[in-house]
């Protein structure tokens, strides 16, 4: 009798060390289905009417639509808008990996040390909300597995700077996604 208890305990757990491997196998199966893609991103600028607009972007980040916001890795740096022309663009990112899929939003996380040239004098660029939660820029671009993919981010600095009634300034950032092409 104690045979067969002490066989039975062990079918027990043969079956449910196999039901556990199978769920885990099926979980790494999908995760793996979905696949990678891989992505720069490129910052550009159309000439403006100041001297020096010069923007610190630390961290890019992107929404995925099924695993959320994944930061992808940065090019930090303060980055002088006005000489990202002719065909001159800075990179933030390089060939980051994402999962493949769709992509609703791009975020710009700005830090403190934002300035803007006027008249050989520079001033420092107020930034409210794009120091905490990042500049947000609708996407919704699908991204295909296996797939490298360059995206250009136009940052306008000329239409991007507000002078506010004190003489002081502001930067309420209007940037556009120029495109997004697979290489």
């Amino acid at each position: 009798m104690k045979n067969q208890v002490l066989k039975f305990n062990k079918l027990i757990l043969f079956s449910i060390a196999l039901l556990i491997g199978g769920v885990l196998s099926l979980t790494s199966c999908k995760k793996s289905e979905k696949g990678m893609s891989r992505l720069s991103i490129n910052l550009i600028d159309a000439p403006g009417d100041y001297q020096q607009v010069n923007v610190e972007i630390l961290q890019v980040k992107v929404n995925h639509e099924t695993d959320g916001w994944i930061d992808l890795p940065t090019i930090s740096g303060t980055y002088d808008l006005l000489t990202l022309q002719n065909d001159v663009s800075a990179t933030l990112v390089d060939g980051g990996t994402l999962p493949a899929g769709k992509i609703t939003q791009l975020r710009l996380v700005l830090g403190d040390n934002n300035t803007v040239m006027i008249d050989s004098l520079l001033y420092p660029l107020s930034t409210p909300s794009a120091q905490q939660s990042g500049l947000k820029i609708n996407l919704n671009h699908t991204f295909l597995s296996n797939q490298m993919y360059e995206m250009v981010l136009d940052f306008e600095a000329d239409e991007s700077i507000v002078e506010q009634g004190n003489g002081s300034y502001s930067l309420k950032p209007v940037i556009s996604v120029e495109n997004i092409y697979p290489i």
